[in-house]
């Protein structure tokens, strides 16, 4: 579960929420949870992503309160250990783009670029004073006494000279945007903020030094790694490397590579020697577009040109994020209606590694104040857990009406289900083999959609109905 939504209250309290209900969690079949930046942001409500010192789990006082967001290194390892506790697997998100809330302005030369194309020059050379210096004063250099200056980035977007914005490529020896980023805007190497010049053997070394700090001071199973298309591959493949390396334990690590494009995606996975898994982001999309066409869109595409489909072991699959929700920079939230039948199609299928959001399950919080959706989303988590095991066999023949089955592992007694989805304005119904096994078991819809039940026949088959624009589960009973 990604354990947070952007519009969390900033109480300071998530890590007690967490603590209080890891055990609920475990409960509902969550395995693992992916906590936000627990680092110190350049504001105490923002959500961890404009981060400003990494050393700083909620420790020190520094740009406003001691706290982050979501509470302070105490409050964060209580959580943790309360997570390990009820055998929750922790994942963190980690921050290595770029750095926020700079202490100090210096003096430095700049090239002005489009900001659509990265490779436009549009000035010549000029200074600026930008926001570069970063000596976190109130860490008073504990943990690490590096200080950063703007020899350490390779961009920024403010000029406090000028009091404009704007995308600068700070001007340098042997200094440019990074050839290991996607391609979008020309060069993406640029995403926000002051961005990490990843070619700086100084800032290397101090990031993979952060790396194993972290890694050793939290108790935790893995990172996501934030905004990798717009850091060095090379680095990220060194970074992760070195962390694996100097862990004394399964380090396990999945990154956001926000583009849909397949061949993007594996390019970057064969840069890092496929030792990372990524978001199918074109699945989220799928989905969304499914969810808007109705009954205009084909079902049986849905899983066409995404991750999951070609490189399932490097892939977590979700429906939305803090990204995709209401108001966020890459709105894209996927409608109620279709929301069941999306977690369906992530939670109850053999690949991927499945990711249910905060925001879904808990509601989101703010101006949105929308309610979740635990009722839709726990009979799909226990399906997934007690009867969506074993081999998997597809019925992708119908625009409308598409579903699976899972014939069950014998060391699990009663797993095995059938799927079946329709974004239909009728009903609709398959006939699908889930086994011999089965005949003559009788098995119910257990999202309780439908009150019928189907009888498997003697030839191990059954027929499955499901309500317009709906999904049904069917298995046998819970005892």
């Amino acid at each position: 579960m990604q354990y947070f939504e952007w519009h969390l209250p900033a109480d300071g309290a998530h890590w007690d929420r967490l603590k209080e209900r890891a055990q609920e969690v475990k409960d509902m079949g969550v395995d693992a949870v992916w906590l936000p930046p627990p680092t110190k942001a350049d504001h105490p409500s923002n959500q961890g992503y404009a981060v400003y010192d990494v050393y700083d789990l909620g420790e020190f006082d520094q740009k406003g309160e001691v706290r982050t967001k979501y509470g302070t290194r105490k409050q964060l390892e209580a959580a943790i250990a309360a997570c390990k506790e009820a055998d929750l697997l922790v994942y963190i998100d980690l921050v290595m783009n770029h750095k926020a809330g700079g202490d100090d302005t210096e003096t430095f030369q700049v090239i002005e670029v489009d900001p659509n194309d990265r490779e436009k020059e549009i000035s010549e050379p000029f200074d600026i004073e930008g926001y570069t210096q970063f000596k976190f004063p109130g860490r008073k250099k504990k943990y690490s006494d590096f200080e950063w200056n703007f020899t350490h980035f390779v961009g920024v977007d403010y000029d406090a000279k000028e009091d404009r914005t704007g995308v600068f490529k700070i001007v340098g020896e042997d200094k440019d945007w990074s050839d290991n980023v996607d391609d979008e805007h020309g060069n993406f190497d640029y995403l926000m903020y002051s961005d990490i010049d990843y070619d700086h053997p100084e800032v290397k070394e101090e990031m993979i030094e952060w790396g194993k700090w972290i890694t050793d001071t939290l108790d935790v199973d893995g990172f996501r790694l934030d905004a990798v298309k717009h850091i060095d591959s090379k680095f990220v493949a060194e970074f992760i490397e070195a962390v694996k390396e100097h862990a004394e334990r399964d380090i396990y690590f999945f990154g956001e590579f926000w583009n849909p494009e397949i061949e993007a995606n594996e390019g970057f996975l064969k840069d890092v020697e496929f030792d990372i898994d990524l978001f199918d982001v074109k699945l989220h999309y799928n989905l969304f577009e499914a969810a808007n066409e109705k009954e205009n869109y084909d079902l049986t595409q849905v899983f066409e040109g995404t991750l999951v489909e070609e490189n399932p072991w490097n892939t977590v699959t979700f429906v939305d994020n803090h990204d995709t929700q209401p108001g966020e920079s890459l709105e894209s939230f996927v409608a109620d209606w279709f929301k069941q039948s999306a977690y369906a199609l992530i939670l109850l299928r053999r690949d991927g590694y499945p990711c249910v959001f905060y925001g879904d399950y808990y509601g989101i919080d703010g101006n949105y104040d929308k309610e979740g959706m635990a009722a839709a989303i726990d009979p799909l988590l226990h399906a997934r857990h007690k009867r969506a095991l074993g081999k998997q066999e597809d019925y992708f023949d119908h625009p409308d009406t598409i579903g699976w089955v899972r014939f069950g592992e014998e060391a699990v007694e009663g797993s095995g289900c059938a799927v079946i989805i329709s974004n239909g304005l009728e009903e609709g119904f398959k006939k699908m083999y889930v086994g011999e096994a089965h005949s003559g078991e009788e098995w119910v819809d257990f999202t309780e959609t439908r009150s019928d039940t189907v009888t498997i026949d003697d030839e191990g088959f059954g027929e499955f109905h499901v309500d317009s624009q709906s999904v049904s589960v069917y298995a046998l009973p819970d005892e």
